[in-house]
């Protein structure tokens, strides 16, 4: 079997696995610092009604057995343990079973949250990771060398996260064709970085030579992935910087990062030795089990190629989609359409019982979103902030929001303390506002007009405002 083994990729494995776990460490801690406020027994879309109407079979979940918020930070600390375990690499360096198993309890843990996640989870990120976290499983240990099969899919992971994200892109918005959607891109971004302002304000040449490069990186280069080295390892040092200009100009959670870890499946040994001077031992010889679950799960996952494969030459592609509830072999793509202005939706409140004309409303900031244009956007990515990102697809689609703004509103009434947490600064530290609650929004048509829809809550205590309103990057 030694046409299966792969020996000059045994420190791309050796990345990729501490890569791919430290992304896992940090989505487990998203997980325990705002799972229960978003979908907790208490939060904006409890996940224990979700479960009461999805069957095991449509979201599988450890969860189906049994939720409570005490329950899922305890699965997210495990999984924070155990992938911290994999980022220093003690499983990788016992028997094969082990490393197997600590990223197969790693990827049923993260899947279990995925699938009762319901709008706070549905980003094809997560999709990916649990895609690269399965193929991680048959990765091997530290002793034998990584399966060549194994090695090609990532490289198919990451074939269809590019291509596809180049042809959305192509076939959606005409700003890529004619290379103006960085006039825009870099200021209606969902959360911009420090350094945004910086990429917005570049010359209108340099914006187009970014879309060009980016149509490069995307519809060109993946093919090379698949052409014997060093042609591979040009393609992944391209795509490699691509995605690190993206991680310098945006905050697209760990998007870009997990991207950057498939990357490293394209380099061999003796690439990547010219910057991680890592030995290894002589290499053991796999055994027979092992090689059994490798060709098997291989002929599975190219059985399952066949769908995310038809939608890529389909003219009707689909962006960021799952074709089975275990989100095993999907398809990828981002920013199909580039928005021209940018809308926020933004919370404020105030103390008079009696709202009028000259109300003070003060305005509750979240963490990342913008909000007053003096302030400086902050650097969170690869962290994943899901309600500010939430709140700018409320702003684009106000009937994407209809779900869980309300709830929102309704716990800011309260002073709910587990949702203030995930704001950035709360105007009423010491009381709720006083009486009402209103929702007027914003919403856009295909021809740029403007209507208002309106809906109103009312609490025992406190005024909120949802007010929509066009910010501008200052």
């Amino acid at each position: 079997m030694d046409w299966l083994q792969a020996p000059d990729y045994w420190l791309a494995r050796w990345l990729f696995e501490r890569v791919l776990g430290a992304i896992y460490l940090i989505a487990f801690l998203v997980a325990a610092n705002q799972f229960p406020a978003l979908l907790g027994e208490h939060g904006l879309l409890p996940a224990p009604r979700f479960l009461a109407v999805s069957p095991m079979r449509e979201s599988p979940s450890l969860f189906h057995f049994h939720y409570s918020d005490r329950l899922l930070r305890s699965v997210a600390w495990l999984g924070i343990m155990l992938a911290a375990a994999l980022v220093v690499g003690l499983p990788q360096s016992g028997p094969t079973w082990l490393p197997m198993l600590v990223w197969l309890v790693l990827w049923v843990l993260y899947l279990s949250i995925v699938n009762v996640g319901q709008t706070f989870y549905a980003f094809g990120w997560e999709s990916l990771l649990l895609e690269s976290g399965f193929l991680a499983i048959f990765l091997g240990a530290a002793t034998t060398a990584p399966p060549i099969s194994i090695i090609l899919l990532l490289r198919w992971v990451l074939f269809r996260v590019e291509f596809g994200a180049g042809l959305i892109k192509i076939r959606h918005d005409r700003c890529w064709r004619d290379l103006t959607c960085l006039y825009y891109h870099h200021e209606t971004q969902p959360l911009p970085n420090p350094l945004s302002w910086y990429f917005h304000h570049l010359p209108k040449r340099i914006h187009r030579l970014e879309v060009l490069g980016n149509h490069i990186a995307q519809l060109v280069i993946p093919f090379g992935l698949f052409a014997p080295q060093p042609i591979a390892g040009i393609a992944g040092l391209i795509m490699f910087g691509h995605q690190g200009w993206l991680v310098l100009s945006g905050n697209f959670a760990w998007l870009n990062w997990a991207t950057l870890a498939l990357t490293i499946a394209a380099f061999d040994d003796q690439q990547l030795g010219l910057v991680l001077p890592v030995q290894h031992a002589a290499l053991e010889a796999p055994a027979t089990w092992y090689i059994a679950f490798v060709v098997v799960v291989s002929a599975i996952v190219i059985v399952l190629s066949y769908w995310p494969a038809r939608n890529l030459l389909s003219p009707g592609q689909l962006m960021n989609f799952t074709y089975n509830p275990f989100h095993l072999v999907n398809s990828y793509g981002a920013f199909g359409n580039i928005t021209r202005e940018r809308n926020e939706v933004i919370l404020e409140g105030t103390e008079e019982a009696e709202p009028t004309a000259t109300t003070p409303w003060k305005e509750y900031e979240f963490k990342a979103k913008p909000g007053d244009p003096r302030r400086r956007p902050p650097q969170v990515a690869p962290y994943h902030l899901r309600l500010d990102w939430l709140m700018w697809v409320a702003a684009m689609s106000p009937a994407c929001a209809e779900s869980w703004l309300l709830p929102l509103a309704v716990k800011l009434l309260e002073n709910d303390a587990p949702t203030l947490r995930l704001l950035g600064r709360n105007p009423f530290p010491d009381r709720p506002p006083k009486v009402g609650l209103y929702l007027p929004i914003i919403r856009r048509d295909s021809l740029g007009g403007q209507n208002r829809s309106m809906g109103r809550a009312d609490a025992p205590e406190g005024t909120a405002g949802v007010r929509a309103g066009k910010g501008h990057y200052r």
